[in-house]
């Protein structure tokens, strides 16, 4: 095909058919924007919930809290594996706990470098108050969802997982 100008064009669709991008591809048709979009949405709905009852936190404050909860001995660098966050951010949400005086920091006994971070009776009572809103929040968005869809895209994500390990 020419045109006026007598440059050659190219079918751009054989292009894409030949580097495997499919030009009608719609985002809503990737698993992985969709499942994206979930967690986005459930991240919305459950700060929202959260919100509601004025409990005074956000959804990564309180997966850094409920972490040091579970696990008391992490370091921050762990903390940050843990809740899928770069170090600096966690630096930061720490920093902001700490403000709000639900966290307490103080230096590790044997490296000066290292923090030991435990909750604070405050920070106890916003993990108390929060958790009917939370399991209120995951009943809700997993409503009309089985037992075995559940197991099943636990399946599914953990082969992800590993393929992308």
């Amino acid at each position: 095909m020419k045109n006026e100008q007598n440059f050659d064009l190219i079918d751009i669709s054989s292009i894409f058919v030949s580097i495997n991008i499919l030009p009608m591809e719609q985002l809503e048709q990737i698993i992985f924007y969709t499942l994206e979009k979930s967690i986005k949405s459930y991240r919305q709905f459950a700060q929202q919930s959260i919100s509601k009852k004025k409990l005074d936190i956000t959804i990564d404050q309180w997966l850094i809290l409920k972490t040091i909860q579970n696990k008391p001995d992490l370091t921050q660098q762990q903390i940050a594996v843990t809740v899928f966050k770069d170090y600096a951010s966690v630096t930061r949400i720490i920093e902001i706990l700490v403000k709000k005086k639900v966290l307490k920091r103080d230096f590790h006994s044997s490296d000066r470098r290292r923090f030991n971070l435990s909750i604070t009776t405050q920070g106890l009572k916003i993990l108390k108050d929060s958790a009917p809103v939370i399991q209120s929040n995951r009943k809700k968005a997993l409503n009309g969802v089985t037992n075995s869809e559940i197991e099943m895209l636990k399946k599914v994500l953990n082969k992800i997982i590993e393929n992308c390990n």
